[in-house]
């Protein structure tokens, strides 16, 4: 069960009179059952929820309820900190200004620097070292734009570097392995589409508004699809690469080749990003086998030195 709704639950509860489970349920993209179990939870914990019926019933903290700072621990207040504050440094806004406040004002003095200090243990420092500064700006507009239900219009950069122009309906940021994306539907393929941040230029917010339509979450675990599609190759590469190659495997795929070289059973699909990964790794990395899979680079690694004899 997640601290973060729970809590995102009593904030909704102590600011609404009444609010039903459906709209949580919808709210938190969770059943009406998952609601039901977290508002007996914020019971147990001592605050007096009452369910009421009827049309225009639901859920309401029992009125003049102060609620004690005391129903958080030491270790939920600190995660909840340490997420908020790690989102906030990525994406600015009042929303996140006035959750912390309310947040933090739930710690007790005499814990407070054994709280911050246990939030402070863990750093997401979602910004890049390097490369496309337009994210956070980006990231900004595409907020704005969810939370008013406004179209952004951008240049998207496909597949063999072809732009399109794309008016949008934005519905979701997705951070997902350390790149930014939001999920909206495309008014040129009229169908949900997921955009790479960093793949966009020239993006901004248009005037119009939209009424949103039912939402279609993207998929974003592909391991078991990637592991009918990926095969085992075998590969010499130097020690001096070893942590790169460990970004893609794990270390029980390795065996020492001597002093200076491993043999890495390493997974491949073959396609461009597969074999672009093999070629960055220069001629640090052999590809012993499979036998066409090392003709194939061979032919790559022809074609690009041709590119400077010329």
């Amino acid at each position: 069960m997640k601290i973060d709704r729970l809590v995102s639950i009593i904030m909704v509860l102590l600011e609404k009179e009444r609010i039903g489970a459906q709209e949580l349920a919808n709210m938190f993209e969770v059943s009406p059952r998952t609601i039901y179990r977290d508002i007996d939870t914020i019971n147990l914990a001592g605050i007096p929820v009452r369910s009421i019926p009827g049309m225009r019933g639901g859920f309401e903290i029992m009125q003049k309820y102060k609620i004690d700072k005391n129903v958080f621990s030491t270790s939920d207040l600190s995660t909840i900190l340490m997420g908020l504050s790690n989102l906030s440094d990525m994406i600015q806004g009042n929303e996140l200004i006035n959750a912390l406040t309310k947040v933090k004002s739930f710690i007790p003095a005499d814990k407070a620097n054994d709280i911050e200090l246990k939030a402070n243990q863990i750093c997401i420092d979602l910004s890049p070292w390097i490369g496309n500064q337009n994210t956070q700006s980006y990231l900004e507009i595409i907020k704005t734009a969810l939370q008013d239900f406004r179209l952004v219009s951008f240049e998207c950069i496909a597949h063999h570097g072809v732009k399109t122009m794309r008016t949008v309906e934005p519905y979701q940021l997705v951070l997902k392995n350390g790149h930014w994306y939001f999920q909206g539907y495309c008014h040129i393929r009229n169908d949900f589409r997921l955009f790479r941040l960093s793949r966009i230029s020239n993006l901004h917010m248009n005037e119009e508004n939209f009424i949103p339509r039912d939402y279609q979450k993207p998929i974003l675990d592909f391991r078991e699809i990637l592991e009918t599609m990926q095969a085992i190759i075998k590969l010499r590469i130097h020690k001096s690469i070893l942590d790169r190659v460990l970004d893609y495997c794990t270390y029980e795929h390795f065996s020492p080749d001597g002093d200076e070289y491993y043999i890495v059973h390493f997974p491949f699909i073959e396609n461009e990003y597969y074999y672009d990964i093999l070629l960055g790794f220069g001629n640090k990395c052999e590809c012993l086998e499979p036998l066409h899979i090392r003709a194939k680079m061979k032919h790559r690694i022809q074609n690009i030195a041709a590119i400077y004899e010329n």
